[in-house]
């Protein structure tokens, strides 16, 4: 054995008390910490020399802790509301160290019982999520790849109807496949590009007038014009912009009158239903083909987890299925490494499972609703501080997406955004909304509280004062 490897192994305990120690540090300090740093520039020659001195595990805690940690973002705290970023539980922090330390690949079932905590993990949260038996889950990186699994299940879909097998066929006999959306997120064309349908595939159709939501009567004249065409149809619970929903029943029963795949893009949408104020928006998921749903978003677990479901397990073992003599035989209850891309894979469910143990269904209902009346809270008083700024859409769910006056350009939010995050108050992020620069906040973290939006709010006065 490598010396530094001895040396390490015999101070085991010492090392991981002193990781601990930092990384408590950290999370107890994450409310005086910077919710985001601008980034130092590109220090690769720097970086590549230290790397070639090997320091053993506590030279490189040390060198992390002096060279990294100090320019990181705060992005697990309160008011880190960019992109749609939640932290992580406690308990789902315990399940993620214990993930590394135990080091499992729940890929088969025969070496140990992995993959039975995750198949209950599923279950659970598909409840919470009102999805019947009928819908079978599977843990897979994040929310690119769940949409990634549920269009490759689309296209197998689309060949049958054409009568064929695209998994054995190959793609090339497929011909064009159209994908029909109103307002989806780019994960949709970059799944699109992977699986060599091309972004062209992916057809815009109208939204209902200043919403993100899909026009369904412009749908079903899209279905009419091409009655024989098997289509997917990709619909948004939770728009990444507005936090803007489809009609999903209205979807489910379009469907009964024609003919496509529906995909249900609900990474962090599928948790309204755990508040019943928002819970109706979510009627219908349950009827869909497949579903994407975010854990590392609002259900708080560390990066990377996120769900995938579909009622067609038969097209995914088709898709996905690894066959191999020292894999065993696929059986009734297949095991993960012939439901999803990956072969080998983290054991992502065990975190999940930690939270979903821990605090239960009331516990991230409580989570969800607070989220909520943070958004609530702090496009009150956005709406207040008329005409600085102005909400381009109603708070539907946990986004606030507003307008700031002075900054109607792409420079101009930038440098908003940029200035507010160098004030170390809080982090957002920018977007184009029906047309106009604007910018977004996204609430989806368990420490966000009412003084968080509050602070938010006051920040984005400050900053606009100061410019001044």
């Amino acid at each position: 054995m490598h010396p530094l490897l001895h040396q390490d192994l015999n101070e085991l305990p010492a090392l991981s008390q002193a990781t601990r120690e930092l990384a408590l540090s950290f999370l107890q300090g994450l409310d005086a910490h910077p919710a985001a740093r601008a980034p130092r520039g590109s220090r690769s020659a720097l970086i590549q020399d230290a790397l070639q001195q090997p320091v053993g595990a506590a030279g490189a805690l040390q060198r992390f802790a002096q060279d990294w940690l100090p320019h990181l973002s705060g992005s697990a705290g309160p008011r880190y509301l960019g992109f749609v970023t939640g932290g992580a539980t406690p308990a789902s922090l315990m399940g993620d160290w214990l993930t590394a330390s135990l080091d499992q690949n729940p890929t088969a079932g025969w070496d140990s019982e992995a993959p039975e905590l995750e198949r209950a993990t599923v279950r659970t949260l598909a409840a919470w999520f009102g999805l019947s038996e009928a819908q079978q889950g599977v843990f897979v990186s994040g929310a690119t790849l769940s949409n990634f699994v549920g269009l490759a299940l689309g296209r197998e879909w689309v060949g049958e109807q054409r009568g064929l097998r695209v998994s054995e066929a190959g793609l090339a006999r497929l011909g064009p496949v159209r994908i029909l959306s109103g307002a989806p997120h780019s994960s949709i064309h970059k799944a699109a590009s992977m699986l060599g349908l091309g972004r062209e595939a992916v057809e815009l159709l109208p939204t209902l007038a200043g919403r993100d939501a899909l026009d369904v009567a412009a749908l079903e004249q899209r279905l009419r014009a091409s009655p024989d065409e098997a289509l997917i149809v990709v619909a948004n619970a939770g728009t990444v912009n507005s936090g803007d929903f489809d009609d999903l029943t209205a979807l489910v029963a379009l469907r009964q009158r024609h003919r496509f795949w529906l995909h249900v893009d609900a990474a962090f949408g599928a948790f309204a239903a755990l508040d019943e104020r928002v819970a109706a928006q979510v009627a219908g998921l349950d009827g869909a083909d497949s579903v994407c749903i975010d854990c590392h978003k609002w259900l708080n677990v560390p990066y990377d987890s996120a769900l995938q479901f579909t009622r067609h397990r038969d097209l995914q073992l088709r898709v996905f299925q690894n066959a191999a003599a020292y894999l065993g035989p696929i059986g009734e209850r297949p095991d993960f490494v012939h439901l999803t891309p990956e072969n080998s894979r983290r054991w992502r469910a065990l975190p999940a499972w930690f939270s979903v143990q821990a605090y239960g269904r009331e516990g991230h209902a409580e989570i969800v609703r607070r989220n909520i009346d943070g958004a609530r809270l702090l496009g009150h008083l956005l709406q207040a501080d008329a005409p600085r700024f102005e909400l381009l859409s109603p708070v539907r769910l946990n986004i606030v997406c507003f307008a700031v006056h002075a900054h109607d350009d792409a420079a101009g939010v930038q440098s908003l955004l940029e200035r507010l995050r160098d004030s170390g108050e809080a982090f957002l992020t920018p977007t184009r909304y029906q047309g106009r620069w604007a910018v977004r906040a996204a609430f989806s973290n368990w420490r966000s509280e009412a003084i968080d939006a509050q602070r938010v709010h006051a920040a984005l006065n400050r900053v606009l004062d100061e410019a001044c």
